[in-house]
C-alpha cells in the first residue's frame, strides 16, 4: 500500500528536475511512496529527463505529460497531480525544489500519524538565489509546534510555509477541495494552506529539509509584483479570503488589501497616470489608516495635482527669498 504520493510540477525545469528526483528517490522510508511528476507542457529537454528517470524507476515514477499548457502558474497542474495520487498523504514540490536530507517523509508521516487531528505538516526549508540577487536564507524564523487559521492571516502578507515542506492528507483534500475562487488566484499555496488549517491544525518540525529556489533579482519577478495584473489578483485573492473566513479577519485582511492599492500607485501601469493613481491613492487611505505622516506623503505625492504642486512650489520659494532678502537688508 502506498504510503505517500510524492506529487511533482514542472515546467522548464531541465537543469533542476534530476537533481529534484535523485533527491526523492534517495528518501529512506518504512513505507511505500510513489512519485507523479506533472509537466505543463516544457518547451526545454524537461520531458525528455523526465521519461529518461522513468524508465529507470517505472514501479516508482508516474508521469502526466500535458498535451498543452495548462496556465496559473502551473496550479491547474498541480491540482491534477492531486488528482492521480494514490497514497494516504501527499507531499508537493516544484520542479526546481530538492531535498537535502534522506528523512523528510519519513519525519512527516510520523508526525502526521501520531496527530490525526493536523490537517497538515511542514518544515522550514532554505531559499537559494539562482541569480545570486541575494544570499541564501531560511523561509523562517518560528519555534511553534502547530498554527491555526489566525496564525496565517495578518496585516501584511504571510507566507512561511514553503511549497517543498508541505504534507496534507489526500482524502481530506478530495473531500474537502479548494473552493472555486482559488482557481483565479496566482497563488496556489497561501489559499491552499488557509483552506488546511480551516480543518485542522497545520504541525510544524523545525528542520531544515529542502531548498526553494528563487529568481527574485530577473526581470520576471518584478513584472509579476509591479504589474497591475498581479496586484488586481492578490486584491481579490483577499477579498475572497475575508469572504471565505465569514470577514472573521476583515479587520486584518483589510490592511493586508490595502497595501495592493499602496503598491498600484507605483505599477508599471499606473505609475505615471494622474487620476487611477487618485482612485487607487483613496482607497489606500480609506482601507490602511496609515500614520499622519504616510497620509500626508500620499496626499501630497498622488492626490494633490502635480500643477498645484508646482504652482505651490513657485510661490514657496519666491517667499522664502523675499524673505531672506528682507532680513538680510535688515
Amino acid at each position: 500500500m502506498i504510503k505517500v504520493s510524492v506529487c511533482v510540477v514542472t515546467y522548464n525545469h531541465e537543469k533542476f528536475v534530476g537533481k529534484m528526483l535523485d533527491s526523492i528517490l534517495m528518501q529512506q522510508t518504512t513505507f511505500d511512496f510513489e512519485i507523479i511528476v506533472g509537466d505543463d507542457f516544457s518547451k526545454d529537454n524537461t520531458r525528455a529527463i523526465l521519461t529518461e528517470y522513468q524508465q529507470r524507476f517505472p514501479d516508482k515514477i508516474r508521469l502526466l505529460l500535458h498535451p498543452k499548457n495548462m496556465g496559473l502558474n502551473g496550479k491547474f497542474n498541480a491540482l491534477a497531480t492531486f488528482a492521480a495520487a494514490k497514497g494516504e498523504y501527499v507531499a508537493q514540490f516544484d520542479g526546481d525544489d530538492y531535498l537535502l536530507v534522506p528523512d523528510k517523509l519519513q519525519k512527516q508521516v510520523e508526525m502526521m500519524d501520531a496527530n490525526p487531528h493536523y490537517s497538515a505538516c511542514f518544515h522550514n526549508a532554505k531559499v537559494v538565489y539562482d541569480d545570486n540577487a541575494a544570499p541564501p536564507h531560511l523561509v523562517n524564523w518560528i519555534n511553534k509546534k502547530e498554527f491555526t487559521v489566525d496564525d496565517l492571516i495578518g496585516e501584511d502578507e504571510l507566507c512561511f510555509i514553503a511549497t517543498s515542506s508541505l504534507m496534507f492528507r489526500t482524502q481530506d483534500f478530495a473531500k474537502n477541495p479548494d473552493p472555486e475562487w482559488t482557481n483565479k488566484s496566482t497563488s496556489g499555496d497561501i489559499p491552499r494552506n488557509i483552506m488546511l488549517a480551516t480543518r485542522g491544525p497545520i504541525g510544524y518540525i523545525d528542520e531544515v529539509m529542502s531548498v526553494y529556489r528563487k529568481q527574485r533579482g530577473g526581470a520576471s519577478f518584478a513584472d509579476n509584483h509591479y504589474g497591475k495584473d498581479f496586484l488586481f489578483n492578490r486584491i481579490e485573492m483577499y477579498s475572497n479570503i475575508d469572504k471565505e473566513l465569514k470577514y472573521k479577519y476583515h479587520d486584518r485582511l483589510t490592511k493586508n488589501i490595502a497595501t495592493y492599492y499602496y503598491k498600484m500607485l507605483f505599477s508599471r501601469e499606473y505609475g505615471e497616470t494622474y487620476w487611477p493613481r487618485v482612485k487607487y491613492a483613496v482607497k489606500y487611505l480609506s482601507m490602511a489608516e496609515p500614520s499622519p505622516e504616510r497620509k500626508k506623503e500620499v496626499i501630497r505625492d498622488f492626490i494633490i495635482p502635480p500643477f498645484f504642486m508646482k504652482v505651490y512650489s513657485f510661490f514657496a520659494l519666491n517667499f522664502y527669498n523675499l524673505k531672506s532678502k528682507a532680513s538680510g537688508q535688515s
